[in-house]
């Protein structure tokens, strides 16, 4: 045997038994040759000592250890000494009573002098992802790894309580016109055709329930070739799940007991059910964001009826064209600088503001308030909004004017910046605010491309009180979809929704979406053909593991709690991919690199 106990497992009950333990050693230290070596394992670590009436030659061996060795240590469990007087038991260590009085020492593998220390958190990630075997010897990467097993498992667990059977669907498909950018695989077999990586399980868990499997769930590894950021990845894993004889109800209730019981196996704390639940328009028109973050206030106040006749031409046209007036009150960050008034100005205009309206309410009096709009503004508007906003000295109003959706999503924007300068979420990260956003719009109609795309995905079915708008164009915008997210934090979760489950209905939506009979049979006809066979009513939800786990383990990026994660630009420095593959390789795939044309030209 390699070892008798792990690192993290000997107390004072174990005193006088003869152990082996094999780890890495964690530190060194020579205290007036006494070496004292700390090895680490998984579990935890454990002190070993090293004298020379025990054993001359391990002991002068262990003057050679340096940190990262991998190490076997032999020895007898002894209780730690006092020395003058003083106890030497560490509390901050499980195993702190007791030590290692080695009697043997054994090298199994020398370790080159690291290219960082694991005991200090890291800045430059692109050198944590080229060493990421190192990166994860870390505690919190370790950690963090093992929470994601545990919520794995406990989501496993309550799926398999609650009748669903866990069913594994191709990686190799068919690409086909919707959502992201799909990753392509060129197939040898079939010249000039390609498989696709599947973005989501979306129609294999579909076709599942036509096959009477009626509670599925999967595990699953889904790909998007997308821009990359903090909580996204070209890679990602995702709960699948559906069932069959299911309403928004049934998905509600078994979404918040997996939630519990994950977040009591990661974290040991109790979440209340049943989740809040808030209309899609609610949340965007006090929050500005469909998943929003509560866990401060500074909401959205719609200022409209006050400046309809207003002296403000920019409040007055907007509201005259359709649009609204709005604002937030940031409490107390009147005295705002103006570095952060130009971020805020940044995120406006990002967000498709033509600039950025604001006040420093810097006293009591109107006259004493800052700003290149308020002169524009009568006493009664002044008044209004002073109410409205509930406005004291010290707090900075920032205004937004346009159509409805542009105006929440600036002020969205704009309010969590504000918590980020002001440090409104510090000490908050225990504070579990889960809810559901529901009553999505079915459809969203995007201008530059002057075409109807589903909010959620095509196959999400209309509120059935809203199904027969479809007849109306111009009524689109009104339809609701039976589509739910579940939120916390300000983060989406997961998202799901009750599927349309009859062929003419689907072949309905599709013609909305653009997509013509002939484009449906190619790209759809087996789903299409599928719902002709007595497809059963049903409807499911995706939970985004990565995302479930970092919150969990309180991270700010997914990349924290994945082993092997690409950087911000979608390449894995470990390993050097993507990268260049053998012309030989192209012509079995009969491909041929551009790539190479551009070089020479």
């Amino acid at each position: 045997m390699y070892r008798t106990h792990h690192c993290n497992e000997l107390r004072k009950s174990h005193a006088g038994e003869n152990v082996t333990l094999t780890g890495w050693v964690n530190t060194v230290r020579d205290q007036g040759g006494v070496i004292f070596i700390d090895i680490r394992d998984r579990e935890g670590v454990t002190q070993c000592v090293f004298r020379s009436e025990e054993n001359a030659e391990a002991a002068k061996i262990s003057h050679t250890l340096r940190n990262e060795d991998v190490i076997q240590v032999m020895g007898r469990v002894d209780d730690r000494p006092e020395i003058e007087g003083q106890s030497t038991v560490n509390e901050k260590i499980d195993t702190g009573e007791i030590e290692i009085v080695a009697t043997d020492l054994k090298i199994l593998n020398k370790a080159e002098v690291l290219p960082f220390q694991l005991d200090k958190e890291l800045s430059n990630e692109d050198l944590r992802m080229k060493h990421r075997y190192l990166d994860l010897r870390r505690p919190r990467m370790n950690q963090n790894i093992r929470t994601r097993h545990t919520i794995t498992k406990a989501i496993r667990d309550a799926l398999d309580k609650n009748g669903y059977i866990e069913v594994e669907t191709p990686i190799l498909s068919k690409s086909t016109p919707e959502g992201a950018r799909d990753f392509l695989v060129p197939s040898r077999l079939n010249p000039g055709k390609c498989y696709a990586l599947p973005q989501a399980p979306q129609q294999y868990k579909q076709l599942l329930m036509v096959a009477g499997m009626e509670k599925y769930f999967q595990i699953a590894r889904c790909f998007r070739d997308e821009d990359l950021r903090a909580d996204r990845q070209p890679e990602f894993t995702q709960v699948d799940i559906e069932a069959s004889f299911v309403t928004s109800e049934d998905m509600f209730s078994l979404i918040e007991e997996i939630l519990a019981d994950t977040f009591k196996a990661a974290r040991g704390v109790e979440v209340k059910t049943p989740f809040e639940r808030i209309d899609y328009w609610e949340a965007m028109d006090r929050y500005g964001s469909d998943k929003p973050e509560r866990r401060f206030g500074c909401e959205i106040v719609d200022l409209s009826e006050h400046f309809k006749n207003s002296g403000f031409g920019v409040f007055k046209r907007a509201i005259e064209g359709g649009g609204v007036v709005r604002a937030i009150n940031a409490k107390g960050f009147a005295k705002v600088s103006t570095g952060q008034i130009k971020r805020l100005e940044e995120i406006a205009k990002e967000a498709g503001a033509g600039g950025l309206a604001y006040i420093q309410v810097r006293g009591k009096e109107h006259d004493t308030w800052r700003s290149p709009i308020v002169k524009f503004f009568n006493d009664d508007e002044l008044t209004a909004i002073e109410k409205d906003l509930d406005i004291e000295e010290g707090d900075l109003i920032l205004f937004g004017c346009d159509k409805r959706t542009t105006v929440c999503d600036v002020l969205g924007r704009l309010r969590l910046e504000c918590a980020h300068m002001n440090g409104w979420l510090e000490g908050k990260e225990d504070e579990l605010d889960f809810h559901w956003v529901i009553d999505f719009p079915l459809l969203d109609y995007d201008e530059e491309e002057q075409k109807w795309n589903a909010v959620h995905h095509p196959f999400t079915r209309p509120k059935a009180e809203d199904e027969h708008l479809l007849e109306d164009e111009s009524k689109w915008s009104e339809i609701r979809a039976e589509a739910y997210d579940v939120i916390l934090n300000g983060n989406e979760l997961g998202g799901g929704s009750i599927r349309i489950h009859e062929s003419d209905l689907q072949a309905k939506m599709f013609r909305v979406l653009g997509i013509n009979d002939e484009e449906q049979a190619e790209n759809f006809g087996h789903i299409l053909g599928a719902f002709q066979y007595g497809a059963p009513p049903h409807g499911g939800i995706a939970l985004g593991l990565d995302r479930v786990v970092m919150l969990a383990c309180k991270e700010d990026s997914i990349r924290e709690v994945i082993a092997f994660p690409k950087n911000n630009k979608g390449n894995d420095l470990m390993s050097h991919s993507p990268a260049e593959v053998d012309f030989k390789q192209l012509r079995e795939l009969y491909l041929k690199s551009t790539v190479d044309d551009k070089k020479k030209s």
